[in-house]
């Protein structure tokens, strides 16, 4: 599934007609497996890690591109999907389920010099925005997640009670901690979460929702 909450990020600083390449990988956090106690709404440790998932990059799909493309808009990686599934040649990103991790984002300068690889461990620069840890899961463990999907998605009107417009302040998605930290997938994490006016992905965005929506419920707090 595609992540959610989408990693977003605002650059500055680039060189306007230097090309560069926007790529994100994952690491564990540390080496333990967890699981949620919905008595005390927590995360509890419940032993070793799984042997770590192949470690995979995501590009993103606008790469490369001019500095001055970049710094204009929110740069969002919407099309950036996690899997669990270990066999998956697909190129998503490959995550153990109940397990935490950090997203990180690298920005690679386009050296166009012959012998750019003499100078390749300069031509790059590696973001941490420790923030963005989550768990990845297969279900959502806490049901404001779920609401915060619900209201952002753009085929779920049929399941909100009131136009989010009319929401109390302090109830409107904006609001709510962003917990950057339950994703989901049956293949863990994720899923789509704005319209982006391809066919193909509307369809898929609404498919990913119906079957999120039809599934059992599920209480709980980061």
């Amino acid at each position: 599934r595609r992540m959610f909450p989408t990693f977003q990020v605002k650059l500055f600083g680039m060189d306007p007609m230097a090309d560069y390449m926007l790529l994100m990988d994952f690491v564990p956090v540390d080496d333990k497996r967890y699981r949620y106690a919905f008595h005390s709404s927590s995360w509890l440790v419940a032993g070793k890690a799984d042997p770590a998932t192949p470690g995979r990059v995501h590009y993103h799909p606008d790469s490369p591109a001019k500095g001055a493309q970049w710094m204009k808009q929110i740069v969002s990686f919407d099309k950036l999907k996690l899997t669990n599934n270990l066999l998956d040649d697909n190129g998503h990103i490959i995550l153990n389920s109940m397990h935490r991790y950090q997203p990180r984002f690298h920005v690679v300068y386009v050296d166009p010099r012959k012998d750019s690889e003499k100078y390749a461990e300069e031509n790059f620069k590696t973001f941490v925005f420790e923030e963005t840890r989550f768990t990845a899961v297969t279900a959502y463990q806490n049901h404001r997640i779920t609401q915060l999907k619900i209201a952002s998605n753009p085929f779920a009107k049929g399941f909100r009670d009131c136009d989010p417009e009319d929401w109390p302040r302090n109830h409107r998605p904006g609001a709510l901690p962003l917990m950057s930290a339950f994703a989901r997938s049956r293949n863990p994490v994720a899923s789509p979460t704005q319209p982006n006016g391809a066919e193909k992905d509307a369809a898929e965005a609404r498919r990913e929702f119906e079957r999120d929506a039809g599934g059992p419920a599920v209480l709980g707090d980061p």
